[in-house]
């Protein structure tokens, strides 16, 4: 039996497991099993690596992203140069443990945000400043969209919510909301932008995925503009996770 796993915490909603749980039930794959690994302290990683002889690969979600990097022996080349991971691979070389980290977040974000990018999404404002965030901004530096953080207390090179003007809103024709709110049961939440300014000229895509419409989507889709949701971002990461995994 291999084992896989989602780390983080808390993870009462998650995806992956119904994700994954139900790939092995459609694909007659029994020799596998995904299980939820709630950590509140990430150094709980060495109990589980320990305790779990089959594991051999994890997700890893909120708030581990950045913080599971001095835990691991590797990182591949996206990984590296984003800073986040939210894969991780379990090996034995040696006799001893080798974690290798990855970033599929940032795949799942190119393939699902390209086929809606029109010719005046070339300025994004990045919503939030986590390990989510880290993978948008490698994705956009991909695509040569130049982007502007926005963020709720004060950081080199970003501005805050208050700051944002009608003028960036119209120049900024991009608008990712990289952040939590919104996300059930707290489905009533939305980032604090000036939504009045929003037009049919602006893609608003949300990372979060439940509810499948958020209340930052509802408010950019009102004003006319293109709006996307997580999910297909998700599934992309999951695949590519599982390729990882069975290389």
């Amino acid at each position: 039996m291999k084992t896989f796993g989602l780390i983080g915490f808390p993870l009462g909603h998650s995806f992956s497991k119904k994700f994954f749980s139900e790939k092995f039930e459609l694909e007659g794959i029994r020799d596998c099993r995904y299980e939820l690994f709630p950590m509140e302290n990430i150094d709980s990683i060495r109990h589980l690596l320990a305790g779990e002889e089959t594991l051999r690969g994890l997700n890893v979600t909120i708030p581990h992203k950045v913080n599971v990097l001095p835990f691991l022996n590797e990182l591949d080349d996206a990984a590296k140069t984003i800073g986040a991971v939210n894969c991780i691979s379990v090996e034995k070389k040696n006799g001893k443990t080798w974690l290798k980290g990855y970033n599929t977040d940032a795949f799942g974000f190119a393939e699902s945000l390209k086929p809606f990018l029109k010719e005046n999404h070339t300025k994004a404002l990045v919503l939030g400043d986590g390990g989510a965030a880290k993978a948008v901004k490698y994705v956009l530096d991909q695509l040569n969209i130049s982007y502007l953080s926005v963020v709720r207390t004060p950081v080199a090179g970003a501005v805050l919510y208050d700051q944002i003007s009608e003028e960036l809103m119209s120049s900024h024709q991009l608008i990712i909301n990289t952040t939590p709110l919104g996300t059930f049961p707290n489905v009533e939440t939305a980032p604090a932008i000036p939504y009045e300014f929003i037009t049919d000229q602006h893609l608003a895509y949300d990372l979060v995925y439940n509810p499948e419409e958020t209340e930052f989507m509802r408010r950019a889709k009102v004003r006319g503009a293109a709006v996307k949701n997580g999910l297909e971002m998700l599934q992309l990461q999951a695949l590519r996770a599982w390729s990882i995994w069975n290389a």
